[in-house]
């Protein structure tokens, strides 16, 4: 396994970050199988143990952000208050990124707190203001928009 040839290498940065990995897997595995609740501790312990492990020199940005992803499982879960608290802890260490936005304004769409919605939701359509315009989640902000 990667896992022991990093530890035996005695590269614990990176043995640490194919552990968040693996907790992240089992906790979208733990989901599919409906053991919601196995799930969610499993992201929680990914989410918690890479925000203890900083990012290595050679990473300007984390490819997705396990919080980021926690959110996601949350969301799915059905927990959108949970949800959203997740992308908020994602945006304040991971800033302006655009399915944090998103996640962010659906879950805040989703717990009836229709102002955090609507300016999550402006910050996505801001963010994506160069784009075509075409994406789901830019498409559903408009929408919201339009109608709140």
């Amino acid at each position: 396994m990667l896992k022991d040839r990093l530890a035996k290498a005695n590269d614990a940065y990176w043995t640490g970050q194919v552990v968040i990995q693996e907790w992240a897997a089992a906790g979208w595995l733990a989901l599919a199988e409906g053991r919601k609740g196995d799930a969610i501790a499993a992201l929680r312990q990914a989410a918690d143990l890479e925000d203890r492990s900083g990012k290595h020199v050679a990473m300007e940005n984390r490819l997705s952000p396990i919080r980021e992803m926690f959110g996601e499982l949350l969301l799915e879960a059905n927990e959108p208050a949970q949800a959203l608290k997740e992308f908020e802890a994602s945006l304040r260490n991971n800033p302006n990124r655009y399915r944090s936005f998103a996640g962010a304004a659906k879950a805040a769409e989703r717990a009836g707190v229709r102002a955090q919605a609507r300016s999550y939701y402006e910050k996505l359509i801001a963010l994506a203001a160069q784009s075509d315009g075409g994406r789901p989640d830019v498409l559903a902000a408009k929408q919201y928009l339009a109608g709140n």
